[in-house]
């Protein structure tokens, strides 16, 4: 496994637990009452630090046990982990684009910022997930 699946499987690893924390102190703090009174703010920023920060740690340490069996591959990349990670990227941004469209739609609502700022999240974590299946699908089967 090359350098850059390594860092997108982390990162698959990572968002979703991360997700799931996140909501779950949500509705914690929520405890039964809306949700548009919870200090959300502060749990989304440490959530997304927390997922960057997790993602670096498990990339990091996936990456020194595969130095140990592999000390010349290790951070070995070609034109093949670029175009994959083009077309992930495009993929990325056509569902960064949809959560937009939603964001868009629930200001011209009216919507309470709760839930403006959760779509967004919501749609960065989507993006995120799918742009990295596709990804490894891409390492998995190759780019058509």
């Amino acid at each position: 496994m090359v350098y850059e699946e390594r860092n997108v499987w982390a990162g698959l690893i990572v968002s979703p637990i991360v997700l799931v924390a996140y909501v779950v102190l949500v509705l914690q703090q929520a405890a039964g009452g809306p949700l548009t009174a919870v200090d959300w703010f502060p749990l989304m920023l440490w959530s997304i630090g927390g997922g960057i920060v997790g993602t670096i740690l498990l990339s990091v340490a996936w990456g020194i046990l595969a130095g140990m069996r592999d000390p010349d591959g290790v951070g070995r990349s070609d034109i093949r982990d670029r175009d994959i990670g083009r077309m992930g990227a495009r993929v990325e941004q056509a569902f960064v684009a949809i959560a937009g469209l939603g964001v868009i739609v629930l200001c011209g609502i009216g919507a309470d910022v709760f839930w403006i700022a959760n779509t967004m999240f919501l749609g960065f974590f989507v993006a995120a997930v799918v742009g990295g299946i596709a990804r490894v699908i891409a390492y998995r089967r190759g780019l058509v």
